[in-house]
C-alpha cells in the first residue's frame, strides 16, 4: 500500500495548509487524531488532478477519492498509517472505531475498507454495513469501492445489489457491477420487479442490466413485458439486456426493433447513456 499511501499524501499536502499538514503528520493516539481531524482540516471538496486519479486506478482498480471531502481523505490516510505488524491488533484498534464511529466517520471507515491490510477480517464488518439505512455509508461501500466485488461472496454481493436497488442508488456507480452478475441474483431481481409491477411503481431501468446475461424462458417473459407494456426507456433497457444475451427469442425479440439494435451496436446507446446512470 506504500504507492497508495504516497498518492494519497500528496493530495492532502496540497489540499491543506502547511500547519494541518504537519499536525496530521504528527504522532498521536489514532482514535484522538480519527475525532479531531474535521476541526483541523475542514470539510471542503478535495481537489484532484486528471493525473492522480489515473495513479489511483493503477494502484487501485475500481477506486477513486475524487469527490471526497478532505476530513474523509485524511481519515482514510490515518488508517493507511495504523501498524498492521498484528493481525489481531490491527483488526481491534480499527474494529474499535467502527463501534464508536459516527456518520461521517463511519463514511470513512467504510470508503477505506480497499486500504485496509487482511481484507478477509472485513467482510463481516462490510456486510453488516450494506444493512444500514444511512445513505452515506451505503454510498461509501457501494460507489467507486472495489472492496465488496472483490471480497463478499455470492449471498452478500446479491443483498448489497438488491438494497441498491430499494434505496435508488446509482447502479453504475458500483465497482464490480457487471463482473458479479449471477443467475440467482437476476432472478431476485426479477421477483423485486414483480413485486413493484404489482404495486403499480416503476421498476429502475438499470435492473435488467442484470438480467440480460442470464434471460431464459422464465426471463423472457419480463422482457417481453418490457417491449409489450413498457415505456421507450424499457424498451431500451430490454433492448440492452438482450444484447447481453445469447437467447433465441430475445434476437428474434429485438430484431423487430432496428433501430434500437442500430442504436446499440453504434454505441449511441448503452447503460451509461440510457438514465445518466
Amino acid at each position: 500500500m506504500e504507492e497508495i499511501r504516497s498518492i494519497l499524501k500528496e493530495i492532502i499536502r496540497a489540499n491543506t495548509t502547511p500547519d494541518v499538514f504537519a499536525w496530521l503528520e504528527e504522532k498521536r493516539p489514532l482514535n484522538t487524531a480519527f475525532v479531531l481531524l474535521p476541526r483541523k482540516t475542514g470539510k471542503a471538496t478535495i481537489n484532484i488532478t486528471a493525473e492522480q486519479n489515473v495513479q489511483i486506478s493503477a494502484a487501485i482498480p475500481g477506486f477513486t477519492v475524487d469527490g471526497w471531502s478532505i476530513d474523509r481523505l485524511g481519515r482514510a490516510y490515518l488508517l493507511l498509517n495504523v501498524d498492521a505488524t498484528d493481525k489481531d491488533e490491527y483488526f481491534r484498534v480499527i474494529e474499535a472505531l467502527f463501534l464508536a464511529a459516527e456518520m461521517g466517520e463511519l463514511v470513512a471507515l467504510y470508503s477505506a475498507l480497499p486500504l485496509l491490510s487482511y481484507p478477509e477480517i472485513w467482510v463481516k464488518r462490510c456486510s453488516e454495513g450494506i444493512r444500514s439505512n444511512i445513505g452515506s455509508v451505503l454510498e461509501a461501500i457501494m460507489y467507486h469501492n472495489p472492496y465488496p466485488a472483490q471480497n463478499l461472496d455470492q449471498s452478500a454481493w446479491n443483498q448489497l445489489v438488491l438494497k441498491a436497488f430499494f434505496t435508488d442508488k446509482q447502479i453504475g456507480k458500483i465497482t464490480g457491477i457487471d463482473t458479479r452478475a449471477n443467475k440467482e441474483l437476476a432472478y431476485i431481481l426479477s421477483d423485486y420487479a414483480h413485486e413493484r409491477w404489482a404495486a403499480k411503481r416503476e421498476v429502475n431501468p438499470n435492473l435488467w442490466r442484470l438480467v440480460g446475461p442470464f434471460i431464459d424462458d422464465k426471463l423472457f417473459e419480463d422482457i417481453q413485458r418490457l417491449f409489450d407494456d413498457g415505456t421507450l426507456v424499457d424498451r431500451k433497457a430490454g433492448a440492452l439486456a438482450i444484447s447481453q444475451s445469447t437467447y433465441p427469442p430475445a434476437k428474434e425479440l429485438v430484431n423487430k426493433y432496428p433501430e434500437l439494435v442500430t442504436a446499440i451496436d453504434s454505441q449511441k446507446l448503452s447503460w451509461d447513456t440510457l438514465t445518466g446512470q
